[in-house]
C-alpha cells in the first residue's frame, strides 16, 4: 500500500482542531514511562574508543559500564537519509524507499532529491501577466511506512520529536515535532547563501549552494537586493528580493546597513543577530517570512558581506515544518529564532572559498551553541513518554575538521589544528555534557539510548564510477568520447550500467528504463555478478589499496514492497575512498581516482561494515549485533507495545 504524506492547508487545519480541542486527545497512557533518544549523528565508534582510552566521555564511559556501549550497524548504504529512514520505520530500504540521496527517474534518467517533493497548486487562474491558485499546493514526503511514533500515538503516549532527519514535511499527529535534514531553505533548496563582494577574484567559476554578487561601493555606500523566493503569482515566477544600503565607515572598520524597518550596525568580523525579511508578492498577498543572519566580512580595502540561506521561519512557516501547528513558533518565542534548514552548518562556504576554516568554525560554533539552548528548552519542559533529540554538528563538523585530527589526510592544516584544537573531540565532549545532564536527570525507572546513524572514515580519494564503467565498456559516450554527462552525451543504445548518487548503480534495464537494453532475466544476473566482482577487485595503482570493500546486489540486502524501486547495485567504499562528486551528478570523467583537496575531509558513504555507528544504554544491551532498525521495536516494547508485523528488527534489550 502506498502511503504517501502530504501536509496541506486543510491537513493543518484538521490537526489544530485534533490537537486543541478539549476531549479530542486519547488519554495518556504512558503510566509515566520515560524514553529519552539522544541522536548524535555520525557518532563514530572507534573516536569515542580512542578517548575513552584518554580518559575522555566520563558520562558515556559511566553509561557503557552501568548499562552498555557497542557498535551499532548501519544502513546499506550508511547514508544519513537512508539510516534514519531504517531507524524511523524499522525497516530496511525495501519497506520505505530511501535508498540514497539522489535517485533518478528511468524514463528520463535525471536525478531528484529521494526524501520530498513540493507540488504546485493543480488549478490557477491567469489575469495578464499574474498567475492565481485555485487550489492549494503540496509538499510531498516520499519516505514510505509509518513512523514508529504513530504507532506510541495509537497506543495513547506522548512524544516529542525533535529534528528528526528523512520527516519533512512531518508525519501529521499529535507528536510534538520539528524536521530535521531534508528541511529546505525559503527557496526550496538545501541552503543556497548569498555573497555580496566588490571582488571579482571572490567569485568562482562554478558557485555551488551560493549566490554571489558583484558590488561596487559608491558615495560611501553599497546598494544591492538580497534575493527571496520565486514569485509564484506572476508568470516566468521571478525572484522577490528586498532592498539594503550598506554605509562604510572605513575609519571604524564598519557599516551601517539599512534594510526595509531596520538598522544594524556591523563591526568588520561581526555576526548579526536573526533577522525577519517579509517578500511580499502581491500588495493584497500575505508576506512571505524568512529569517537569515549576516557577517561583516570584511570593510576595507574589500567590501564582503555574507547572508545565511533564508531560513523558514518558524513563527510564521512558508512551508510546514511542525506538528502541531504552532509548535515551532512557540519554541521561537520561547528561546529566540533558530536554523530551520535542515543542514544548518554551512560547508559551501568552504568550497567557494568564501569562509577561512577559522571563520567556518565560528559559524559551527554559533550552530551548535543554538542546538544547546534548543535542547535546554526541549529538556525542561519534558515530563513522561519519548523525547526524541538530534544533533547534527557531530556529522557535519566529522565531515569538515577531519583533516585537522589526520596527519595522513592529504590537506592536513597543522597551522589550523594548533589554533582551533581538535574540534571533532572537542564536540564529543560537550554531547558528553549533554548525555551527563540527562543521567542526572532522567529519573528512577526511566531508559536512556544514545545512538548514532553511523560513523566516520577519511576522505582521501574519490573514484569516478561513471568513468570505471565507460572506461570498462559499460557505458558507451558518443563519438567514442573519453568524458562527458549521463544527460548529455551518453549512447544509451549501446550503454548497460550507468551510476546516480552517492552510492547507487543502475543497470540500463529492458522495460524499466526508457532506452534499455539489458534483459532482465539471464543477462542481468550475469551483469550483476560481473559488475560485483570487477568493481570489488579495482585497486589503487599508488598504493595497492582496495578501492571498494564490498558490492551489495539489492535483491539481497533489500525486502519489502518498495525494494523493486532499489538501484540494482550499492556500491560500499572501503576505508579512505568514495564516489567523486562529479559521478554522483552523473558526469563521466577519464580520470578514475583523484586526490580529494576540500576540507569536506572525512565521509560515511562508503561499506556498512567500514562506518558502524554507536549504540549506548542504561540498560543492558542484550543483542550481540544491532543494527539501526532494531531501535524501533526496542522502543515501542519499551511502553509495552508489541513489534509491527512489517518490522524486521529485534527487541535490543532482549535476547
Amino acid at each position: 500500500m502506498n502511503r504517501r504524506r502530504t501536509a496541506t492547508a486543510a491537513v493543518a487545519a484538521a490537526l489544530v482542531c485534533a490537537c486543541l480541542l478539549p476531549g479530542c486527545a486519547p488519554r495518556d497512557r504512558s503510566g509515566g514511562k520515560r524514553v529519552v533518544v539522544l541522536a548524535f549523528d555520525g557518532m563514530d565508534p572507534r573516536i569515542v574508543r580512542e578517548m575513552f582510552a584518554k580518559g575522555g566521555l566520563p558520562n558515556m564511559k559511566r553509561l557503557s559500564e552501568t548499562g552498555g556501549f557497542t557498535e551499532l550497524w548501519s544502513s546499506v548504504p550508511p547514508q544519513s537519509p537512508v539510516a534514519w529512514s531504517n531507524f524511523i520505520t524499522g525497516k530496511n530500504p525495501g519497506g520505505h524507499a530511501i535508498f540514497d540521496f539522489i535517485h533518478r527517474d528511468p524514463a528520463t534518467y535525471l536525478p531528484f532529491l529521494s526524501t520530498s517533493e513540493t507540488i504546485p497548486p493543480r488549478r490557477t487562474l491567469a489575469l495578464g501577466d499574474y498567475i492565481l491558485p485555485l487550489s492549494a499546493g503540496t509538499v510531498l514526503l516520499k519516505r514510505e511506512g509509518k513512523a514508529f511514533w504513530e504507532y506510541l500515538e495509537e497506543g495513547g503516549i506522548p512524544a516529542t520529536i525533535f529534528r528528526i532527519p528523512s520527516n519533512f514535511p512531518p508525519v501529521p499527529g499529535r507528536a510534538q515535532s520539528l524536521s530535521g535534514m531534508g528541511t529546505p531553505d525559503l527557496m526550496g533548496t538545501y541552503g543556497i547563501y548569498q555573497f555580496f563582494t566588490s571582488d571579482p577574484a571572490d567569485i568562482p567559476k562554478d558557485p555551488s549552494g551560493a549566490e554571489f554578487t558583484l558590488v561596487e561601493p559608491r558615495d560611501g555606500a553599497v546598494r544591492a537586493e538580497i534575493a527571496g523566493p520565486a514569485n509564484s503569482y506572476r508568470k516566468e515566477a521571478p525572484r522577490l528580493s528586498i532592498a539594503f544600503t550598506a554605509w562604510i565607515d572605513e575609519a571604524h572598520g564598519a557599516a551601517r546597513i539599512d534594510l526595509p524597518g531596520e538598522s544594524l550596525i556591523l563591526r568588520q568580523g561581526e555576526w548579526s543577530d536573526w533577522l525577519v525579511l517579509e517578500f511580499k508578492p502581491l500588495a493584497l498577498a500575505p508576506a512571505v517570512r524568512g529569517i537569515c543572519r549576516l557577517y561583516l566580512k570584511e570593510v576595507r580595502p574589500r567590501f564582503r558581506l555574507y547572508v545565511t540561506p533564508i531560513n523558514i521561519d518558524p513563527k510564521a512557516p512558508a512551508l510546514p515544518i511542525d506538528t502541531p501547528r504552532g509548535y515551532a513558533a512557540g519554541v521561537a518565542e520561547a528561546v529566540g529564532y533558530f536554523y530551520t534548514q535542515g543542514m544548518p552548518e554551512n560547508t559551501k562556504t568552504l568550497t567557494n572559498d568564501t569562509f577561512t576554516i577559522d571563520e567556518f568554525y565560528t559559524h559551527f560554533r554559533m550552530v551548535l551553541d543554538e542546538n544547546h539552548r534548543l535542547f535546554d528548552h526541549i529538556w525542561e519542559r519534558y515530563r513522561d513518554g519519548l523525547l526524541f533529540y538530534y544533533y547534527s554538528s557531530t556529522d557535519l563538523g566529522t565531515h569538515i575538521f577531519w583533516h585537522l585530527r589526520d596527519q595522513k589526510h592529504p590537506i592536513h592544516n597543522a597551522q589550523a589544528r594548533a589554533r582551533l584544537g581538535d574540534v571533532i573531540e572537542e564536540t564529543y565532549a560537550e554531547m558528553d555534557g549533554v548525555v551527563g545532564k540527562v543521567m542526572a536527570e532522567i529519573g528512577d525507572g526511566a531508559t536512556l539510548i544514545v545512538m548514532s546513524d553511523h560513523g566516520f572514515a577519511p576522505f582521501y580519494v574519490s573514484f569516478n564510477l561513471n568513468g570505471w564503467l565507460r572506461e570498462n565498456g559499460y557505458l558507451v559516450l558518443r563519438d567514442g568520447a573519453a568524458e562527458g554527462s549521463l544527460f548529455t552525451n551518453v549512447d544509451w543504445r549501446k550503454t548497460r550500467a550507468y551510476a546516480i548518487g552517492l552510492n547507487s548503480l543502475y543497470l540500463n534495464l529492458a522495460g524499466r528504463e526508457r532506452d534499455g537494453i539489458v534483459d532482465p532475466g539471464a543477462e542481468r544476473d550475469a551483469l550483476l555478478r560481473e559488475l560485483a566482482a570487477k568493481l570489488e577487485a579495482v585497486r589503487d595503482p599508488g598504493n595497492g589499496s582496495a578501492v571498494i570493500k564490498r558490492v551489495y546486489r539489492a535483491d539481497e540486502v533489500y525486502s519489502g514492497e518498495y525494494a523493486g524501486r532499489a538501484p540494482d547495485l550499492v556500491v560500499g567504499y572501503d576505508w579512505g575512498y568514495r564516489t567523486s562528486w562529479e559521478s554522483a551528478l552523473g558526469d563521466v570523467k577519464g580520470t578514475l581516482l583523484a586526490t580529494s583537496t576540500e576540507e569536506w575531509s572525512g565521509d560515511h558513504c562508503g561499506a556498512m561494515e567500514v562506518v558502524p555507528g554507536i549504540l549506548f544504554s542504561n540498560k543492558r544491551i542484550a543483542l550481540t549485533d544491532p543494527h539501526l532498525y532494531d531501535l524501533t521495536p526496542s522502543i515501542l516494547a519499551e511502553f509495552g507495545l508489541p513489534k509491527p508485523a512489517d518490522m524486521i528488527g529485534r527487541n535490543v534489550f532482549e535476547q
